[in-house]
């Protein structure tokens, strides 16, 4: 039998309708190596086998009988446990929701299983999805699995970054609010795909910043992406920001050839601080690109530079972080992790003060919009430095804080002015940890973020590579 745990959705797909896997064998061989690796790895926080053996008969019943519904039919998923789940616990990475059990599904499971997706469980998160380095003081973090010595997985999307860069799903659903997806991508070699806000309803899922939060995928390639990306995207009744979201009319065309696009490196606050085998790795991406036939240019964004510089530039965040939150917050003051206190400032922010903030964030998104209207995509590096040791990163508050900043600075940006953006691995450090390229566009532009990742992809081989999980 072909083991399918390192295949990607679509080679899935081509197998079970080719006939050479089925459903039912896809599902148990993930299921089998989350028993298997799980308790190291620490991806999922519950695994719903029954159900997901159930609704892979159900799958391979339908295909044979020609009620075949897509190219995801079929294939196993994970979600961040702060996706509702009709009748399991939304934890959100806290016990403080240890019953908080879903009454249904949340609005992008409804749309996976109407393209036939099998669910295998929910990953792990950081507390309320409110932290970038993936380390969770409670519940426990998940291990980066490019090393046994235990490294940071990126958050908050910790759980679903490992599981799909250790074979334990070909994709798995987060958010991201600053960075919890594309920060984790890079930090653990996978793709993560950060949409426009509106692109993806909400709806169901527990909520961090109603402005800035959004929903995209973990998967193995590109290609991946893109057909998860369409068949969660569109309006939702039910989450308001998606009414103004323009229809994708059809099938996202990610054909090799992007000779059409003008791309450049964005010459602005993004390379500042970043380590040199980062900074080195990114830059590389120009001669693969330019073999494609693209002229790679360079562009400043003076609206990246004044959103960086911009004092509490986050304080709007936190005014709807405490405001989304703020029962349990206020419920459990004396004991509050400090990963979770900035959360706490938002009930000190004015209305007024608030009301400015939003207006001056506004004026940026416009602003970013005319400044990039003659490229396509610009390119940065997705984070500043690779994983670090979970000792190392936790030693003290300070060097927690450091790291934190090295993995948010970059990603973060892109939240604040509202671009789509993508992280596809574009090469190794020299002590072996994955190295991402971030890869933005305007907004609601995900097609041409997925068409530059995607012809980077195939013209290189870095999405190729698997961690060495022998030690487990």
């Amino acid at each position: 039998m072909i083991d399918p745990c390192y295949l990607s959705i679509t080679e899935l797909s081509q197998r079970v309708r080719s006939g050479t896997l089925s459903p039912v064998e896809i599902t148990q061989a993930f299921l089998d190596r989350i028993d298997r690796l799980n308790p190291t790895l620490m991806a999922y926080t519950k695994v719903l086998s029954n159900q997901a053996i159930a609704a892979a008969e159900n799958a391979e019943a339908a295909i044979k009988r020609g009620d075949d519904i897509g190219p995801l039919h079929g294939i196993p998923y994970a979600v961040k446990d702060i996706f509702d789940v009709e009748g399991e616990v939304t934890m959100a990475g806290s016990s403080w929701l240890s019953d908080n059990i879903a009454e249904r599904d949340c609005a992008v499971v409804r749309r996976l299983a109407s393209a036939g997706m099998i669910l295998l469980g929910k990953t792990h998160t950081v507390p309320f999805a409110c932290d970038i380095v993936g380390i969770n003081h409670e519940l426990g973090t998940p291990h980066n699995p490019w090393s046994k010595i235990h490294h940071v997985p990126g958050g908050s999307s910790s759980g679903s970054a490992v599981a799909v860069a250790a074979g334990l799903a070909p994709m798995a659903m987060g958010s991201d609010t600053g960075g919890s997806i594309r920060a984790p991508a890079a930090l653990c070699g996978t793709v993560g795909l950060k949409t426009t806000l509106g692109r993806v309803s909400r709806d169901g899922v527990h909520p961090l910043s109603w402005s800035y939060d959004s929903i995209g995928p973990f998967t193995r390639t590109v290609a991946d992406a893109s057909l998860v990306y369409q068949a969660i995207s569109g309006r939702d009744l039910l989450d308001e920001t998606t009414l103004a979201s323009p229809d994708l009319d059809e099938v996202l065309d990610l054909r090799s050839d992007i000779s059409d696009l003008n791309i450049a490196f964005c010459e602005s606050v993004f390379f500042n601080d970043v380590d040199v085998e980062v900074e080195a790795a990114v830059r590389n991406t120009k001669g693969v690109l330019e073999s494609l036939g693209v002229n790679i240019g360079r562009l400043e964004i003076p609206e990246v530079d004044e959103a960086e510089t911009i004092p509490g530039r986050y304080l709007d965040m936190a005014v709807e972080a405490y405001s989304a939150n703020k029962d349990l917050l206020d419920e459990h003051a004396k004991n509050i992790d400090f990963i979770l206190e900035w959360m706490t400032h938002g009930k000190k922010v004015s209305a007024p003060d608030y009301f400015s903030m939003i207006r001056k964030r506004s004026k940026l998104k416009n602003s970013i919009c005319e400044t990039m209207k003659d490229v396509d995509a610009i390119l940065v590096p997705s984070v500043l430095s690779t994983a670090r040791p979970v000792d190392l990163v936790d030693k003290t508050t300070d060097s927690y804080y450091e790291y934190q900043w090295r993995y948010l600075r970059n990603t973060s940006l892109g939240n604040y002015l509202n671009l789509c953006g993508i992280s596809v691995c574009c090469g190794f450090s020299s002590d072996g940890f994955p190295i991402g390229l971030m890869i933005y566009a305007k907004p609601f532009e995900e097609e041409k973020v997925l068409r530059v990742a995607n012809a980077y992809e195939k013209a290189s081989n870095w999405s190729e590579r698997k961690p060495d999980l022998s030690w487990i």
